[in-house]
C-alpha cells in the first residue's frame, strides 16, 4: 500500500513523499533511510492512489518480461535488476529498483525485497517466486506468472470492449438530453410564452423546468454535479460495493455470470500457485482475496473444511462456489493427482462460456439500448414542438 510521508531533511523545507510498503512503520523507516526527519505518516486514499496502483501493475508485467529475458541470457539476478535499473528513465521506477537492490546486496532474499512494495509487487508476485527461488527456478516462476497475468488481462480485455460501445452509445445520449434539457428547453420556454397558448401538460412541464434552468441554471448544475459527486464517494466504499454486488449476484441471469467471472479468475489463480509449488491451503487463501466480499465467507468455509480433511471438490461444492462441470473436472483432478492442469481448464471453460454470453448479450443490449435513448430524445422533441404543431393547426 501507499503512503504519504510528511518529513524534513537538514534545513530544508517540509515535503510530502509517496512510499510503497507494508506498513506504516516500514514507510517511515524507509524515508529515515533516504536521509528525511519523518513527521508525520498517512495512509494515501482515494481515486490518485488507484490509479497508482494500476500504473504500478502494468510496470510489474513489463518488468518481468525483462526480467526473464536477462536471466535466460545468462546474468544473475543482481547483474539483471542494476541493467533494469540503469536504462529506467521514470524515477519512481528507479527508486524502488535501487532499493530492492541494497536489499539484495545486503543478503534479503529476492521475494523478501520485493515484499516491502506491496502497492507495486501483488502478494501472489511475491508467493510465486518466493516458492522457487531456493530452488533456482526463479525465472520459470516469473515466466509462470507472466502468462497467467496475460491470461487474465485478456479476458478483461474482452469484457472492456464488449462495454465500449454501449458506453459510448451512452454518453453520447445523456450529452443530447443534457444539451436539450439546459438549453434548448429554456431557449423554447420563451417561444411558448410569447404565444399565450395552452400547453399540454408535458410540454408545461418542459416550460417549467427551462423557467427553472434560467432561473437557477448555476445551482441546479451544482446540485447536478454534487450528486454525482456523492454517488462516486459511496460507491468506492467497499462495503457498499459489496451490498450491491450481492443484489446483483442474486438477480437469475446476471448473477450467474458473474459468479462464472469470479470462478474463472479464482481458479485460474489457484492453479497458477499451485503449479508454483505452493500448498493446498496457502493457494486457497491467497486466491480467495480474489473473489468480491460476498463469495469470500464461503471460500473461507470451504477453506477451513478443506484443512479437516474434507477434499477439495466437495468443499467447494457445498459451499456453492462450483459449477457441475467443474465440480467434475475437480473430481478428475484430484483422482489423477494434476490438479493444476484441471484448474487451468476449469478457468478456459469458464472463459470461454463468459465470452460467448457476453457476445450475445451485447447484441442485444446495444438495439435495446439504442431505442432506449432514441425514444427519450425523441419525446423531448415531440414535447417540445407538440405546441407548434397546435398552432399551426388553428391557424388552417
Amino acid at each position: 500500500m501507499r503512503f504519504q510521508v510528511k518529513a524534513v531533511r537538514g534545513h530544508a523545507d517540509i515535503v510530502d513523499l509517496a512510499i510503497d510498503a507494508f506498513d506504516a512503520q516500514t514507510a517511515a523507516r524507509q524515508a529515515r533511510e533516504q536521509g528525511y526527519a519523518v513527521l508525520a505518516v498517512k495512509r494515501s486514499t482515494g481515486l490518485r492512489n488507484r490509479a497508482a496502483f494500476r500504473r504500478s501493475s502494468l510496470r510489474v508485467l513489463a518488468f518481468t518480461q525483462e526480467l526473464v529475458a536477462l536471466l535466460e541470457a545468462g546474468l544473475n539476478l543482481v547483474a539483471a535488476i542494476e541493467t533494469l535499473a540503469e536504462k529506467e528513465e521514470a524515477p519512481e521506477t528507479g527508486q524502488i529498483l535501487s532499493r530492492i537492490l541494497e536489499r539484495l546486496h545486503r543478503g534479503t532474499a529476492f521475494s523478501d525485497a520485493l515484499e516491502e512494495f506491496p502497492g507495486v509487487f501483488p502478494p501472489l508476485y511475491v508467493a510465486t517466486i518466493r516458492s522457487n527461488e531456493r530452488t533456482g527456478g526463479l525465472a520459470e516462476s516469473l515466466t509462470r506468472y507472466t502468462k497467467y497475468r496475460i491470461q487474465m488481462d485478456q479476458v478483461r480485455s474482452k469484457l472492456g470492449s464488449a462495454l465500449i460501445y454501449p458506453a459510448l452509445l451512452f454518453i453520447v445520449g445523456s450529452a443530447v438530453a443534457l444539451f436539450l434539457l439546459f438549453y434548448v428547453v429554456p431557449k423554447f420556454r420563451r417561444i411558448f410564452e410569447d404565444m399565450g397558448t395552452n400547453l399540454p401538460f408535458f410540454s408545461r412541464l418542459l416550460v417549467d423546468w427551462g423557467a427553472a434552468v434560467e432561473n437557477h441554471g448555476v445551482l441546479i448544475a451544482l446540485l447536478l454535479a454534487g450528486l454525482i459527486f456523492g454517488a462516486g464517494s459511496v460507491l468506492s466504499r467497499p462495503a457498499v460495493r459489496g451490498r450491491i454486488m450481492l443484489r446483483f449476484l442474486a438477480l437469475p441471469a446476471i448473477g450467474e455470470r458473474l459468479r462464472i467471472y469470479q470462478y474463472a479468475r479464482f481458479y485460474r489463480t489457484l492453479g497458477m500457485l499451485q503449479r508454483s509449488g505452493i500448498p493446498l491451503a496457502g493457494a486457497l487463501e491467497m486466491a480467495t482475496s480474489l473473489l468480491t466480499d460476498a463469495l469470500r465467507p464461503a471460500m473461507r468455509e470451504a477453506s477451513r473444511v478443506v484443512r479437516e480433511g474434507v477434499a477439495f471438490s466437495d468443499a467447494m461444492r457445498d459451499n456453492g462456489l462450483t459449477t457441475p462441470i467443474a465440480y467434475r473436472l475437480l473430481r478428475v483432478g484430484e483422482h489423477s493427482g494434476d490438479m493444476p492442469e484441471m484448474l487451468d481448464r476449469i478457468a478456459s471453460f469458464h472463459e470461454e462460456q463468459l465470452a460467448r454470453w457476453v457476445e450475445w448479450f451485447t447484441r442485444l443490449f446495444e438495439p435495446l439500448l439504442m431505442a432506449a435513448i432514441g425514444v427519450v430524445i425523441g419525446l423531448i422533441v415531440v414535447f417540445l414542438y407538440m405546441p407548434i404543431f397546435e398552432l399551426a393547426g388553428s391557424i388552417q
